[in-house]
């Protein structure tokens, strides 16, 4: 499949109508009332809303404040993408039983979206699919299908003719075809989201069975057709939406709320796009230095950079041609010499603690090539990595000077600094301060309260985007 130029579809596909769509919506929107829960497999989730709280674990008494909550949108940061796969299934399970009792205590119908990664990588189809044996387990509630969205404008990820892209520049690449796709642990080959569901299911649901939503339908604003396709899933069956704009999202979760409203109920596998359209969350414009940081801090800020993605590594390139950033290589292949590696960690603390006192902004990366052992040592190089993120949470987390502000490179390091080495409970999102990078404002609790944390997936940006949020908040 060749690549495609991004120029070639703005013509191919009619505008949409946004009057029409506008109108529909303020018709339709206020007949759903569901709580909607959103399990985040890693903390980049939150790239496109604000106003809303993640939390960091899932207790009972957890689930339950986020049902009670004003918003109708809480999300639970699950990190799963970081676990094996039998923690993924207990984790899982243990949220859809507490989820479920809560929402039949308070009397309250939900939307359970499990977010996941735009480049397709994460623990699919377990997820979704332990939730939903769990949810009819303990209830009464039959699950119709699945709806699969992974569009992301500002990651670049659009669907187009059931082909799942990416964007590189004005280029449109077949998923299959990037580095993501060969992912140590969720690789895959097919692009067309009915072959890889098909894949990832290992043939239980066929690509000839999936129900796809076409732009064609959407963009001819085909509400009352895709509400019948939706009426129709049955045996939680597979749905596919294509998607190159928020508005053809919307579009299509008008005709949803129709079918839901006629008692169809269904798990969703989206991106990111998917919740704030659906959680009717607005657009706000980008934060500035002045929306975080007090003019009279004086400490520098901390980044942190723990992805290996090549995108990141360009991001950290181009970061260093700053001269007011202070660079420190972090040796992480010490890891299988634990002295050597103890006195790693200290070496690395202790420097970068000196730098941020006396207010240069500091970058700790990790050494860029990876821990490879080998075949067959998967399980082995996953335990290495988690020893690895420790030590780099630790370092947050014992560091003796408040940095003005943390940014975090790549999702499972992003989840890890918040949780482990901030040991943040419950987070606002602030907003986004370049597309698709968004910013919490840690609580009370935090081991650096209300300092701007800013969490950035190693996908998203382009080579300079990482540079050019440093400068801003410089300033």
């Amino acid at each position: 499949m060749s690549n495609r130029l991004l120029t070639e579809l703005q013509h191919q596909y009619s505008p949409v109508n946004e009057e029409e769509v506008t109108k529909l919506w303020n018709e339709v929107r206020p007949t759903f009332t569901d709580k909607i829960i959103v399990l985040d497999d890693d903390p980049t989730g939150v790239q496109t809303v604000h106003g809303v709280s993640v939390y960091t674990d899932w207790e009972e008494e957890t689930i339950e404040l986020g049902f009670k909550e004003e918003n109708q949108m809480f999300f639970i940061l699950t990190n799963s993408r970081a676990f094996t796969e039998k923690e993924t299934k207990t984790a899982h399970e243990h949220i859809a039983e507490r989820v479920e009792r809560i929402a039949q205590k308070l009397g309250r119908s939900y939307m359970i979206i499990s977010r996941g990664d735009s480049t397709l990588r994460g623990h699919y189809p377990l997820e979704t699919e332990v939730m939903k044996n769990t949810i009819e387990e303990h209830s009464s509630m039959k699950l119709d299908g699945e709806i699969l969205l992974p569009f992301f404008k500002e990651g670049g990820r659009l669907t187009i003719e059931n082909v799942h892209y990416v964007q590189y520049d004005q280029k449109l690449v077949p998923a299959g075809e990037t580095e993501f796709a060969k992912d140590r642990t969720f690789g895959f080959a097919s692009s067309h989201l009915g072959e890889w569901i098909e894949e990832k299911t290992e043939g239980a649901f066929k690509a000839e069975d999936v129900t796809y939503i076409s732009l064609q339908s959407i963009r001819s604003l085909a509400v009352e057709e895709i509400t019948k396709q939706l009426i129709d899933v049955t045996d939680f069956n597979k749905v596919v939406v294509n998607a190159i704009e928020e508005e053809d999202v919307r579009i299509f979760a008008i005709a949803l709320i129709k079918a839901m409203n006629k008692g169809k109920r269904f798990m969703f596998r989206s991106a990111a796009t998917w919740t704030k359209v659906i959680g009717n969350i607005s657009s706000k414009p980008l934060l500035k230095r002045s929306d975080l940081i007090e003019q009279s801090v004086e400490n520098g800020g901390l980044i942190i950079v723990g992805s290996h993605v090549q995108k990141t590594t360009e991001q950290l390139q181009e970061l260093q041609s700053l001269t007011s950033i202070t660079a420190i290589e972090f040796d992480c292949h010490l890891v299988l010499e634990k002295e050597q590696f103890r006195k790693e960690i200290e070496r690395v603390k202790k420097e970068a603690e000196s730098s941020v006192a006396a207010g240069e902004t500091t970058v700790i990366f990790t050494k860029r090539e990876r821990l490879d052992l080998g075949e067959g040592m998967k399980e082995e190089e996953l335990k290495l990595s988690v020893e690895i993120s420790d030590a780099v949470t630790s370092i947050v987390r014992h560091f003796a000077i408040t940095p003005k502000y943390i940014i975090a490179k790549g999702g499972i390091t992003s989840s890890d600094v918040g949780t482990k080495g901030l040991q943040v409970k419950r987070a606002t999102v602030a907003g986004q301060i370049a597309p698709g990078v968004p910013v919490w404002k840690t609580g009370s609790e935090s081991t650096f309260p209300a300092i701007p944390y800013i969490i950035f997936p190693g996908n998203v940006g382009t080579a300079s985007t990482l540079k050019e949020i440093v400068i801003e908040l410089e300033q």
